[in-house]
């Protein structure tokens, strides 16, 4: 062990399969080493199942001079992190998981690389369990936006479309590299004053996405005027090798905040048909409940949020945001664990902010983190 009794000191250490992701992706930015433990120990089938080794392999690529230990039954891996390098790359991923599994985790990592990252992910790009391609590309990028990683080369795009099970969709995503992030006050969430969305097909009648959008404005007409959902239909080598349907909504307030919801149609051969009609219904009942849950930031990019308010210069930053999810909160113990930040958190009730459900003010200080690995030209 490098280091000896000083790298063992700091070598972090946890047991089971959950939080996966968290724990190698605060452990590549701290530094930190890694050990997990009984992963999936006592299950038939015991080890890292093949989206986790597929994750791993990810990390490996975006980074250089990594070392990963994992033991013959797969139940515990060893991490030790190298320097982020980034570059233009390519991955296919498993597609068990979506793209969304890898590009939540690449999201947090791309703007501390050394070189830009430009990489090609393949696989699931909409799926019924992690955050779709689309809604990534909806509240993720201006979030980043906010603390000051833009530019054009930020950009996620979709050249194919692919449903699960079998796959098939590629995107491309491109970040500029940032020496330090901006502080951020973001505190009011402001008033909804449009929603757009995109309903998508692939390899089934191009009038699925037309029925999905009629009854998703049905229910939100009732709200607002300003409503456009885009119809994508997908057709030839760019729909993937599966088919299917489904729906990515986001509302958008005066102040810039972006609240997404999204489903997709049952895997082919799994679970009974869904109709468009009441897809596009439930997924405009589903963008409802979170307008209604409120905050700056949407239950999907919490994390992402307070990862970056952490990594920030060593100034106050401020957001606010609905209840939190569980991964939210026990990233926020893994925050601790890593960094040694602790978040200030005030909850505020409805009466006090006349609208929607409880919302929490999460506040910290940034440690001051600076890419080091970005060459300075």
């Amino acid at each position: 062990m490098a280091g000896g009794a000083a790298g063992e000191a700091q070598c972090l250490s946890y047991a089971g399969c959950n939080f996966l992701r968290q724990r190698l992706v605060l452990s590549t930015l701290s530094g930190r080493p890694l050990k997990i433990r009984k992963i999936r120990a006592k299950e038939e089938d015991p080890g890292l199942r093949d989206f986790e080794a597929s994750f791993i392999r990810l990390i490996d690529k975006v980074t250089n001079g990594s070392r990963i230990e994992i033991n013959q039954t797969g139940t515990t891996l060893y991490y030790q992190p190298g320097l982020l390098y980034g570059g233009s790359l390519e991955h296919d991923c498993s597609p068990s998981r979506s793209i969304g599994y890898y590009l939540e985790s690449l999201l947090c990592l791309a703007p501390f690389m050394k070189h830009p990252l430009k990489i090609v992910l393949r696989g699931v790009t909409n799926d019924q369990v992690d955050p779709s391609v689309d809604v990534l590309k909806a509240t993720a990028l201006p979030l980043l936006k906010k603390f000051g990683i833009d530019g054009e080369s930020l950009e996620i795009k979709i050249n194919r479309r692919g449903m699960p099970p079998k796959g098939g969709g590629e995107i491309l995503f491109t970040c500029p590299v940032r020496k330090v992030l901006q502080p951020v006050q973001f505190t009011d969430p402001g008033k909804i004053k449009r929603i757009r969305g995109t309903a998508y097909s692939v390899r089934v009648s191009p009038q699925m996405a037309n029925r999905m959008v009629e009854s998703a404005r049905s229910i939100l007409n009732k709200f607002l005027p300003d409503i456009y959902i885009y119809t994508d239909h997908m057709k030839g080598v760019s729909s993937g090798k599966s088919p299917g349907f489904g729906m990515c909504l986001t509302a958008e307030t005066i102040n810039g905040t972006i609240l997404s919801a999204e489903l997709a149609s049952n895997p082919q051969g799994q679970g009974s048909a869904v109709l468009p009609e009441e897809l596009g219904q439930n997924c405009a009942k589903l963008l409802l409940e979170e307008v209604y849950r409120g905050g700056c930031v949407d239950s999907t990019n919490q994390s992402l949020a307070l990862l970056l308010m952490t990594l920030g210069q060593r100034d106050v930053s401020k957001v606010l945001l609905g209840p939190l999810s569980p991964y939210t909160i026990e990233f926020l113990r893994h925050l601790r664990s890593f960094f040694q930040i602790m978040f200030k958190i005030e909850t505020k009730t409805p009466e006090e902010e006349h609208m929607g459900g409880e919302k929490v003010l999460m506040t910290c200080v940034g440690i001051g983190f600076s890419n080091l690995s970005k060459t300075i030209r």
